[in-house]
């Protein structure tokens, strides 16, 4: 006896139904993991960067901007990643600053502070504005790195921590 109802496109409707929800399901993890790569990758920037200017041999104003900068543009180095391109300049800007800090003629416990930040922007979220919702659809991205200035003498006699030369890009 043959089966009264033909149920040959069951399947196609039922993968057609569900195919969304797996998509969804799969996405908004991925979303996430690339959002803490581009934190990762902002990191190596901030350590990497601290770890350059250090070796400098001078630092002044207009050399901790040009450094900043150079820190900040992908190949200026060779090389160099720079930012990553996954970061944009949304809440908080895309930029990286170089900090410099040393007493006036003191020269104990210099170091070198690189900040790099940038704003990642979740694809899914900006998807769910289209249904009339509104979260947040950015994450802002700040990574410090602090490190001991290479080019000190020995003398840790006087007081430490005012701020000399200040650069971003």
């Amino acid at each position: 006896m043959k089966w009264p109802l033909n149920r040959k496109g069951q399947s196609i409707v039922e993968l057609a139904l569900i195919t969304p929800l797996i998509l969804v399901a799969l996405y908004v993890p991925f979303d996430f993991g690339v959002s803490i790569y581009a934190g990762h990758l902002t990191q190596n920037v901030a350590r990497d960067g601290a770890r350059r200017v250090a070796n400098t041999d001078e630092l002044d104003n207009a050399k901790a901007t040009t450094l900043a900068t150079q820190i900040a543009t992908p190949l200026s180095w060779p090389g160099w990643p720079g930012l990553p391109a996954l970061l944009s300049s949304g809440s908080t800007p895309k930029q990286v600053t170089v900090n410099y800090y040393a007493t006036g003629a003191a020269t104990c416990a210099q170091s070198v502070e690189v900040i790099a930040q940038g704003t990642y922007n979740f694809f899914w979220y900006r998807l769910i504005g289209f249904l009339g919702l509104a979260p947040s659809s950015q994450v802002g991205i700040i990574r410090t790195t602090k490190m001991r200035y290479e080019f000190q003498p020995d003398n840790n006699s006087a007081a430490c921590g005012t701020v000399t030369a200040t650069g971003s890009s």
